[in-house]
Formats: structure tokens, C-alpha cells, sequence
């Protein structure tokens, strides 16, 4: 089982583990690409002008400013999962779940970092910040990561199936799933809200990640607390389950 997440642009401050280096992250054979692309990044940010570096992490606050100019590749770092903070990491409570199910989480989700591409849960990030769709200069995180880590990653997606898709719809830029998968969609009262969508594949890991759900069956049996499968479309490639919304 292989569960595909986005980032949040909201991430916590510090952390206490060791700098990235080869070993931080999924596929340490491809460490340098991730390399060259951080690379690019801290080179651009220690050099770029105040308006630049606003474009660039999507924020005004001078003091927010400083926090992300460090040198990247000497940062301490923490848990990717524990790294980000938004709404759908709220939802999903990491730090308050048992042990087994936090485990299940650092070894079976994959997040797609805005700059350092698909990895682990439990993968070593430092702080960083980069708004969702900026280039660093001419440099297209995206188009990167695509070209370079797919072929890898649909030969782990092959290996360690199923595959659940809950990421956004821009982080298919990174990466387009080329095997049979799982997608999901929530709807509220009939539409699709992206505050309520962020929530409910927070909740809806939570809930595969406590009871260790390892195959479509079981996780199309998950009784989810206001959330009832309407309907359930299948393509050649594509199964997507629609929820309700129902609190």
C-alpha cells in the first residue's frame, strides 16, 4: 500500500535531526538530482532581492523572510509528515497517534515537496519555503521532478501496491500515476470544497494509518465518521471513490 499526499505551504519551525544528505530520503540513488535542485534554490535565495524572495515563498513579513534564507544543506531537520502543518496534516493528528500507526505512516506515504519531489513520511526535511507553481529563477520544480523520478517511481508504485492518489490536482505535474490506482473525492452538498477536501484526506489517512489498511478491500470497508460513498467510477486505469460530506 502506497499512499500519495501534497504538502501544505504552512511548515513548523527547527527540528533536531541530522542535515539532508544521501540518506535522508526514498530513492538515495537519485540524491544528486535532489541536490542540484536545492542547490538551485539556496544559490537563488541568498542572492535574490527582497521582492524576489517574497514572489518566490508567496509571503510579505520581513521577519519570515530571514527565517528561510539559511543555507539549506546545513539546516537541522525533522520528519517530512511533521514538517508540514496544514489543514489536511491538522486533520490527520500525527503526533497524537499510536506508535504503529505513525510507522505505518513514515513507511507507506509518499509527499510530493514543492522542492525536494516525492518522499517518505518519515524522510528528513528541513525547513523550507517555496510557493506552490513559482520557479526558482528558470528552474520548474515540477518539470524536473516529472523528468527525472518518474520511471523510478512507478517502478516502487508497481512494487509496493496499491496505490492511493490523494494528492491535489497540480502535484499530477510531478508526477502522473501510469499504474491502476485509487483516487477520492469529496463532496459537500454536492460540491467539491477545497478547505473540506483538504480535511477529509487528512481524516481519511488517519483512519488507513490506525488500522493499517494494506488492500482495497479493507479500505473500501473503512466506516469514516461523516462520510458516505456515494458513488464509485471506474476507468481503465482509475478507480475514484465520491463521498458526501454529511456533518
Amino acid at each position: 500500500m502506497t499512499i500519495l499526499f501534497a504538502p501544505s505551504e504552512g511548515k513548523r519551525e527547527g527540528g533536531t535531526l541530522e542535515p539532508i544528505d544521501k540518506s535522508a530520503f526514498l530513492f538515495p540513488e537519485l540524491y544528486e538530482k535532489r541536490a542540484e535542485a536545492a542547490a538551485i534554490y539556496r544559490d537563488f535565495v541568498q542572492n535574490a532581492s527582497k521582492e524576489k524572495l517574497q514572489k518566490l515563498f508567496g509571503i510579505k513579513e520581513p521577519k519570515l523572510l530571514e527565517r528561510y534564507k539559511g543555507d539549506i544543506f546545513a539546516k537541522k531537520t525533522m520528519k517530512a509528515v511533521e514538517r508540514y502543518d496544514g489543514v489536511a496534516y491538522d486533520h490527520l493528528g500525527y503526533d497524537s497517534l499510536p506508535e504503529a500507526a505513525q510507522n505505518y505512516i513514515d513507511e507507506h506515504l509518499i509527499i510530493f515537496s514543492n522542492l525536494f519531489g516525492p518522499l517518505k513520511g518519515g524522510d528528513r526535511l528541513p525547513d523550507y519555503k517555496l510557493k506552490q507553481g513559482e520557479r526558482i529563477g528558470e528552474f520548474a520544480p515540477e518539470k524536473f521532478y516529472k523528468k527525472e523520478f518518474s520511471e523510478k517511481l512507478t517502478s516502487y508504485l508497481t512494487e509496493n501496491g496499491p496505490v492511493i492518489d490523494l494528492r491535489a490536482g497540480f502535484y499530477e505535474k510531478f508526477y502522473t500515476v501510469e499504474i491502476p490506482h485509487i483516487t477520492m473525492k469529496f463532496l459537500k452538498n454536492g460540491k467539491s470544497v477545497s478547505h473540506w477536501a483538504k480535511a477529509y484526506r487528512g481524516r481519511v489517512l488517519k483512519e488507513m494509518a490506525k488500522r493499517a489498511i494494506m488492500d482495497e478491500e479493507s479500505l473500501l470497508a473503512l466506516d469514516i465518521e461523516n462520510l458516505a460513498v456515494k458513488e464509485i467510477r471506474q476507468t481503465k486505469k482509475r478507480k475514484e471513490i465520491i463521498y458526501e460530506i454529511t456533518e
